[in-house]
């Protein structure tokens, strides 16, 4: 050990002292997971999930992995800093460098990974599962041997090593099941599914679920009064905005149940100011905020739509109320179950018609899909960007596991496509 370079040992505690620290944070981000989310993406065919989730199974073969696998790296990296501590202050170098390698084994291998890994327990997991399942077989033996004496032992003081185990992760993992169950019974699938969308609501945000503004319904007051009131008569829905020319231009938004106010005169005796009389203030909303803030902010505010604005001001679409609650519960008014259906049609072959402008969400929603939702919001969008052009006929490609071919287009838009799920593509 003597004849190896100062510049190997130093190079060598550094690479233990990583090891460690990713022991420390694998157990701190396996430890903190939210099992109930794991298990949801588990069922979806997540495969990162799945990997976690099976490690997770044999909790005490997995804290013997950890346990092992840091202690050795830390007491490999506590011998090579007394070698060196003695090749450069002699005797007395041995208490220098135990006090300096305790100082930066606190900081950089238990306290910042743990800090770090407790952040972001899900994308750690995910991340250290790669490398702790193949060490997981490779230290089998070990691992096997060195449980099976510390369990053995547990059992002869009266304790079950292995039911501690459990327990230390039950108290990790059970967070979001005894919100909602207080008295251990099992949660209904339904209740589950609510109970992951609130869950999943910090993670979306109203650019996600707007309406798109070329699809608003609103009043325009600069049009005649008989045409106002024609659109009011024949509105499927509860408020309507309020805008002149253009929805950037907005005054207001009605809620119809306040339109009998001035809908029991003659058309004569009807004004734009009546209407307007009638109507709030308009109420704008950017478009990064967050879904849950959104609905505190909705309660707070007694609204029930807002228009979504970009940094530049101008109006994106609007979002109401019941786009929110739906977002939780699904859809529970006839007319958007009705429109979803017409969006996505399946057909006998398998494939699914789907018109260009439903959500990526809702078709995901839908269909149990997992089309990525981080970039556009529409399949037309998705598609659009992937062409970097609409196309001039027909084409058709792959996105993933998922094959797509164009059916009708426009100038601006491809309204129509066939999309089918591979399942032979992961």
């Amino acid at each position: 050990m003597n004849q190896l370079p100062l510049e190997f040992l130093f190079g060598a505690i550094i690479v233990l002292l990583i090891l460690s620290a990713f022991f420390s944070s694998s157990e701190t981000a396996m430890m903190s997971i939210n099992r109930y989310r794991l298990k949801h993406l588990s069922k979806k065919g997540d495969r990162d999930a799945q990997r976690v989730e099976q490690l997770l199974q044999r909790p005490d073969r997995l804290t013997a992995l950890f346990l092992i696998g840091n202690n050795l790296a830390k007491i490999f990296a506590a011998a090579l800093t007394s070698v060196i501590a003695m090749r450069l202050l002699g005797d007395s170098g041995i208490v220098i460098g135990a006090l300096l390698f305790t100082a930066i084994l606190l900081i950089f291998a238990e306290i910042m990974p743990k800090a770090l890994a407790a952040l972001h327990p899900e994308r750690l997991s995910f991340f250290c599962s790669l490398i702790l399942k193949p060490l997981a077989y490779l230290l089998f033996p070990f691992v096997w041997t060195v449980n099976t004496i510390a369990n053995n032992i547990a059992k002869l003081a009266g304790a079950s090593a292995n039911n501690k185990s459990n327990q230390h992760l039950h108290r990790h993992s059970e967070k979001p099941r005894t919100l909602a169950d207080g008295a251990k019974a099992p949660i209904p699938d339904q209740h589950q599914g609510i109970l992951q969308n609130i869950l999943d609501l910090e993670k979306s945000t109203v650019e996600d679920i707007m309406v798109p503004r070329n699809e608003v319904e609103g009043l325009d007051l600069d049009e005649d009064i008989e045409t106002l009131l024609k659109k009011i008569r024949r509105s499927d829905y509860t408020c309507l905005p309020l805008y002149r020319s253009d929805l950037n231009n907005a005054e207001g938004t009605l809620h119809l149940r306040h339109a009998s106010r001035f809908l029991g005169d003659k058309i004569s005796a009807v004004t734009h100011q009546a209407i307007k009389a009638q109507a709030d203030e308009p109420y704008f909303i950017p478009d990064f905020t967050p879904l849950h803030t959104q609905l505190f902010n909705f309660q707070q505010s007694k609204r029930r739509i807002g228009l979504v604005v970009n940094e530049y001001g101008e109006v994106q679409g609007i979002v109401t109320l019941e786009d929110l609650l739906e977002e939780i519960v699904g859809n529970f008014t006839t007319n958007a179950a009705e429109e979803e259906e017409q969006d996505i049609v399946p057909q006998a072959d398998g494939w699914h018609q789907i018109h260009g402008g439903t959500f990526v969400r809702d078709i995901n929603r839908a269909l149990d899909w997992d089309l990525p939702t981080d970039g556009p919001k529409t399949l037309n969008g998705l598609a659009i960007e992937y062409l970097e052009s609409i196309p001039d006929a027909k084409v058709s490609f792959s996105l993933n596991r998922y094959r797509i071919e164009t059916m009708e287009m426009t100038h601006k838009m491809i309204t129509w496509f066939r999309v089918q799920m591979d399942p032979d593509i992961d």
